[in-house]
């Protein structure tokens, strides 16, 4: 359900409550049912020496094989949005196209729903963009969005403006240094600057002992053998998997960030991977003075997420 918390609310329309209560993709996303790789294959025909054949006759990819899932990233992007090139070096993040892009349609049919954004350019903020810059390029390739994606990583920077300059995008994609590890919004905002929203996919585990814990369990369910190459590199160097506290505190972080700067953006949001974190964050929200919270519940296959969103002005 979508929670709110209280006072002056936006008009909870139908679309919205769908969202808020399905376990299915978004209509609108194009990744629905199983990968089409006849299609990707035709517009990325490398994708063709990775794709399997499962034990029920299904065409697959290794999961395991951290180079199968950037070629498939590759050919989601290429063939949904038209994205001409899209890579990442190894040991980053590679984030599920998919999932990505439901939290940007999710985003998407909130602010449609919210009679004070108005018709005017929508801008979008990227804390914690990436090597892989996914939201941006995602965002400005489906809905027109323009960017602004922060990292407190200078090599990870560099390597998306890479793949915001080969797709042609430095004017409508900008990517800024964050110096303060302390900070989000603070320092790279500047004063005269408005966002319509924001987003983020902030760090899950709480140390480095629980985001190695988490590597093996995962390497174990792939079938990987933790000395191997692939479990190496596979999910994401230590900054992008945890920080003090974990993905709670990171938000709740955001939150206080975000009442300093509560003009600037309309709507802050954040993907929150632990449904039992979500009773303290409206604790924080209501005591930051948030005056309309929406959870928008997601899903892909087996895996259940969400993001909040909120916002400090009617």
């Amino acid at each position: 359900m979508t929670h709110k918390i209280y006072a002056r609310r936006i008009p909870y329309t139908d679309a919205l409550k769908r969202l808020s209560t399905s376990l299915a993709m978004h209509p609108k996303n194009p990744h629905q049912g199983h990968y089409d790789f006849a299609a990707l294959i035709a517009q990325t025909p490398a994708l063709a020496g990775y794709v399997r054949q499962t034990p029920r006759g299904d065409r697959s990819i290794d999961f395991a094989d951290p180079m199968a899932v950037r070629v498939l990233n590759q050919a989601l992007l290429r063939t949904h949005y038209g994205l001409r090139h899209w890579d990442l070096p190894e040991g980053y993040l590679c984030p599920p196209v998919p999932g990505r892009a439901d939290y940007l349609y999710g985003m998407a049919e909130l602010i449609a729903q919210d009679a004070g954004t108005g018709s005017s350019q929508i801008s979008a903020w990227d804390v914690g963009v990436g090597a892989n810059c996914i939201y941006p390029l995602v965002g400005w390739a489906a809905f027109g969005w323009q960017f602004v994606g922060s990292d407190i990583d200078a090599a990870a920077l560099a390597y998306a403006q890479k793949n915001v300059d080969a797709n042609g995008l430095a004017d409508k994609i900008s990517l800024r240094l964050q110096p303060n590890r302390g900070q989000l919004f603070a320092g790279i905002l500047q004063a005269n600057e408005r966002f319509t929203l924001s987003v983020c996919n902030p760090p899950f585990h709480a140390s480095a002992k629980d985001a190695l814990q988490a590597r093996k369990q995962k390497w174990a369910g792939l079938g990987i053998g933790a000395g191997s190459a692939s479990a190496l590199n596979f999910g994401g160097f230590d900054h992008e998997l945890w920080c003090t506290g974990g993905e709670a505190s990171f938000v709740k972080r955001m939150i206080r960030e975000s009442a300093e700067c509560a003009s600037q953006i309309r709507w802050f949001s954040s993907l929150i991977a632990r449904a039992e974190h979500l009773p303290d964050l409206y604790k924080h929200l209501k005591k930051a003075g948030a005056i309309a919270v929406h959870t928008v519940k997601m899903a892909q296959g087996s895996k259940q997420s969400r993001f909040v969103a909120w916002r400090f002005f009617s």
